[in-house]
């Protein structure tokens, strides 16, 4: 599925009711960890780490930190102990982070106020990484977003938990809202509201639906992702590779940008299965 669409999704509507969009956060990030979407990119994402020598990484865009506290475990396994995580988005979750700061003992901490990916503070440093977001940028604000990386320096990368194939779509619509009424009711911190949007007044599954759909056409392919890196960076100061990956256990792909400095132009794609 090569096209892209810009369609809307309600969660990037600024009049979108705060208790959907936290509700929905929520089943992404339940679901995410859950199913260890992102752990196929950690052995790439400890290569950039290593090779840009950082120990810091600077989360945009991290809705309610799905994956987050699996990859940054993992990470710590892989020989990289010292290595934190600081959440920032431009709608902060600070009671969803909160318990992902408890839960890893400050491993993962949060900027309270909020942070536009596109222009991101000078003091705020660290390895930039995006998860499930990049898409929400259409051309000129995800160009943008990189541009920004390059402009100060800081590696980058940008992981989609997808392959963009039309079988997701199905997914999307069909059997990941079951999965979403079955698992509410387990998702921590515990909500009367999540309960009451998701059961009773189902606001919360029915926008899942049409963002999870949403999400599958705003994509962006590996193709197009170097694309925007090479506009992004034409003086070509950043390498740049992009691909997909595929998780042994659930066959799902997740597909990813990554970006550092040092470049000579050089820019890769590839497809590890």
């Amino acid at each position: 599925m090569k096209f892209r669409r810009q369609l809307f999704e309600f969660e990037d509507l600024s009049w979108f009711p705060k208790v959907i969009r936290a509700g929905m956060m929520d089943y992404l990030r339940f679901t995410i960890s859950l199913l260890r979407i992102y752990q196929p990119i950690v052995p790439l994402l400890r290569e950039a780490l290593v090779r840009t020598g950082q120990q810091d990484i600077l989360e945009l865009c991290a809705g309610a930190g799905g994956g987050t506290e699996g990859v940054w475990r993992s990470l710590r396994a892989s020989g990289l102990p010292n290595v934190r995580v600081t959440l920032s988005d431009l709608y902060p979750q600070p009671a969803a982070w909160q318990l992902l700061a408890e839960r890893t003992q400050g491993g993962l901490t949060y900027a309270p106020a909020p942070v536009d990916a596109t222009a991101v503070p000078a003091n705020m440093a660290g390895f930039r990484t995006v998860f499930s977001a990049f898409h929400h940028f259409p051309p000129a604000a995800a160009e943008a977003m990189l541009a920004d990386a390059v402009r100060q320096g800081a590696g980058i990368g940008i992981f989609e938990g997808a392959g963009k194939h039309w079988y997701e779509l199905v997914l999307a619509g069909l059997v990941l809202p079951v999965v979403q009424l079955v698992t509410t009711p387990f998702i921590r911190p515990f909500s009367l509201s999540r309960l009451f949007f998701t059961y009773l007044v189902p606001l919360i599954p029915l926008c899942t639906i049409w963002d999870g759909t949403v999400s599958l056409l705003r994509m962006y392919p590996p193709d197009q992702l170097l694309a925007l890196a090479r506009r992004a960076d034409p003086n070509g100061q950043f390498e740049w590779q992009a691909g997909k990956v595929r998780n042994p256990l659930t066959r799902s792909e997740v597909t990813y940008l990554l970006g550092w400095p040092g470049g000579n132009e050089q820019l890769s794609m590839s497809n590890e299965q």
